[in-house]
């Protein structure tokens, strides 16, 4: 499986939380790549996000079939654009990690929260129409 990194770092916490929710054999059984997202507000995002998948180096063939994980950013404006894109080449809605701050931390630390399968979501939600 393909984690796709578009926030701050993962630890290896991180890891071993991620591989213990999608029930994987541990954090060797995917491979994450890190793409660092940093938008110029004073510019369109759509070119931007266009360029940062482009950075992945993933092909159409890979895009399509390959397993994914994506931890998007936190700019809502940017991960709404993300989701799009990532429709477009996948075909379908990813599904996305959330991340949760540990309360009273020093510096601010984060910790796995859940897995949200975002076409599952979807497929769900149209019978609700």
């Amino acid at each position: 499986m393909l984690l796709l990194n578009f926030a701050h770092p993962l630890t290896a916490t991180h890891l071993a939380h991620i591989a213990q929710l999608l029930k994987a054999s541990g954090p060797e059984a995917f491979r994450v790549i890190d793409v660092p997202t940093r938008l110029d507000t004073a510019q369109p995002f759509a070119p931007q996000i266009t360029a940062l998948l482009g950075q992945a180096n993933l092909t159409p063939t890979q895009w399509q079939t390959e397993p994914m994980l994506i931890n998007l950013p936190s700019l809502n404006y940017a991960a709404a654009l993300l989701l799009a894109e990532l429709h477009g080449r996948m075909g379908y809605f990813p599904t996305v990690m959330r991340l949760r701050p540990i309360p009273n931390t020093t510096p601010p630390q984060f910790e796995m929260a859940e897995i949200l399968n975002l076409q599952a979501l979807r497929d769900a939600a149209r019978e609700r129409r």
